[in-house]
């Protein structure tokens, strides 16, 4: 049945696939646009502007919409705690304040599965939905990430029905994490951590669209689903698959001790802190703890509940970067 949507986040990285795909099943799409630009972005993509703006979300009104799609959110790998939860939590909250008011039915929350991940850097071993989160997370992101979607799971209610879904490292041609690794690896910047050698789960960017569309109409309100890849990887194969696009080779990368790097990280921010630098470090405890570590999910709930396949396989979204 179509349905109206709003979809924010909607000119970024996820949002830019998703909106053709809703459009293309019939649905009437409405997309959050905070400027100009944003406004052409999202048009070209089939979606109707909506004005607004997630940092500054304290008069947010919508129209009458039948569901909200919530992929939008501050991501950085450093930099000062507050604009995270001004943007990831009372965003949010506003978000779903003014979902309810337009009388959207359905409300999904594109969270993280980092969520899950400890200050102390324990590994993380096919963790279901029963892991405790950490909205207090030395990470703003993470933080943020984990206490959004806490708002966004409390507020389920009996004709208000709102769901989380948490991607394990989002990748894809476009994303910032595949374009940068290459390029760093070819510069001599990159280094493992611990060679790479530990299971690691990811979700191609196409496989959370599938995810999203499905919770549409499916799934249990009030609770997160993790959703993965069909197939499983080691971090170091991930990246030895991303290198070998263009060309490069992994065998000469160096590898430091999770400690090591942990700690060079604070000392980078801290120096970026004290130089007032506009951008992240190239190396920060966030990015460290995020991909330094094993770190695999279960995502057999989301293949119960909401009828999740994967359809994207590792070998197709590869290709999809040649082509």
């Amino acid at each position: 049945m179509s349905k109206k949507i709003l979809v924010t986040g909607g000119s970024g990285f996820l949002g830019s696939r998703l909106i053709p795909e809703l459009v293309r099943e019939g649905h009437e799409v409405f997309a959050l646009a905070r400027s100009a630009s944003s406004d052409e972005k999202v048009r070209a993509l089939g979606a109707t502007p909506v004005r607004g703006d997630l940092e500054h979300a304290e008069q947010l009104s919508l129209p009458a919409m039948d569901a909200v799609i919530h992929a939008a959110a501050r991501f950085r790998f450093a930099g000062p705690r507050e604009p995270y939860f001004r943007t990831n939590v009372t965003g949010t909250r506003a978000l779903l304040a003014a979902a309810e008011a337009s009388e959207a039915k359905t409300f999904v929350y594109v969270s993280a599965a980092g969520v899950i991940m400890d200050d102390r850097g324990s590994p993380i071993r096919g963790a279901d939905e029963t892991a405790r989160t950490y909205p207090n997370s030395f990470s703003g992101y993470l933080a943020s990430k984990a206490q959004g979607e806490a708002a966004v799971l409390a507020a389920n209610k009996p004709g208000f029905r709102t769901i989380a879904l948490r991607p394990s490292a989002i990748w894809g041609p476009g994303d910032p994490f595949s374009r940068e690794i290459p390029g760093a690896i070819g510069s001599g910047r990159f280094a493992f951590i611990n060679r790479g050698d530990y299971p690691f789960s990811t979700c191609h960017a196409d496989n959370v669209v599938e995810a999203v569309q499905l919770a549409l109409d499916h799934g249990t309100g009030g609770r997160a689903y993790f959703v993965n890849d069909r197939e499983a990887t080691t971090f170091r194969d991930f990246i030895a698959q991303l290198a070998a696009l263009q060309g490069l080779s992994i065998e000469k990368v160096r590898s430091i001790p999770y400690r090591l790097a942990f700690t060079l990280g604070r000392l980078m921010e801290i120096g970026a802190t004290l130089v007032r630098s506009a951008g992240d470090p190239p190396l920060t405890r966030s990015m460290i703890r995020m991909i330094g570590r094993e770190m695999t999910t279960s995502d057999a709930a989301a293949r119960r509940d909401l009828g999740y396949v994967g359809n994207m396989s590792r070998a197709d979204g590869l290709a999809a970067y040649r082509a």
